[in-house]
């Protein structure tokens, strides 16, 4: 299985800690060269790669990390997603409802990602507690997960598990998803909340 990660700001720097912490290898690709950013994926572990977005998307997951206005450019890069599972880390807030056609973010942006299947997570923590080492106090920081496709969310669900977060499936996208969703000007319920579950 291999992963990518699209988008290096601070949430996909934070994600790259995360596969770096557990020495999981992970491409890192934005809409600039490999080289502005490679000593930065350097800085994080030797097991985060830069890549250009062509090469980076040829991996079976890949966690969606860009801002929300961004995504249909990455959608575009393939004609079909066919076979990848896309983990949907963007944030909507602020952008109306009558834009995304009335329904979820991650309903929207699983029209334009035409053939994946779409997982919601990763995206209800800030940057810096994403940032931050996931085993607390004995226990693990939550990472709430919602998809439409439970092959696709069990997947995410032991990936999250082999980042050592603990993964709380929500259900579907339009279901329990809406609690991780901004909505308008509005924040779904479960976001920002900083969770840790202990066995």
């Amino acid at each position: 299985m291999s992963y990518a990660i699209i988008g290096f700001g601070k949430i996909g720097q934070a994600l790259a800690k995360a596969f770096a912490r557990n020495g999981i290898e992970v491409s890192v690709a934005t809409s600039r060269d490999p080289q502005s950013f490679a000593s930065a994926a350097a800085a994080i572990g030797p097991t985060i790669i830069p890549k250009t977005l062509t090469d980076a998307i040829k991996a079976d997951i890949l966690f969606l990390a860009v801002r929300f206005e961004a995504q249909a450019d990455v959608a575009k890069a393939l004609s079909t997603w066919q076979g990848k599972t896309i983990v949907d880390v963007t944030n909507a807030y602020g952008v109306p409802a009558e834009e995304l056609g009335g329904q979820p973010s991650s309903k929207f942006i699983a029209q334009a990602f035409t053939g994946a299947r779409l997982v919601k997570g990763f995206n209800h923590l800030g940057a810096a507690v994403l940032d931050q080492d996931p085993a607390v106090h004995s226990g693990k920081r939550v990472v709430f997960l919602a998809s439409d496709d439970d092959g696709a969310l069990a997947e995410i669900a032991t990936l999250a598990e082999n980042l050592g977060f603990a993964p709380i499936k929500l259900g579907g996208l339009s279901e329990g998803g809406l609690l991780v969703q901004a909505r308008g000007n509005s924040w779904g319920h479960l976001i920002f909340k900083d969770l840790v579950k202990f066995d």
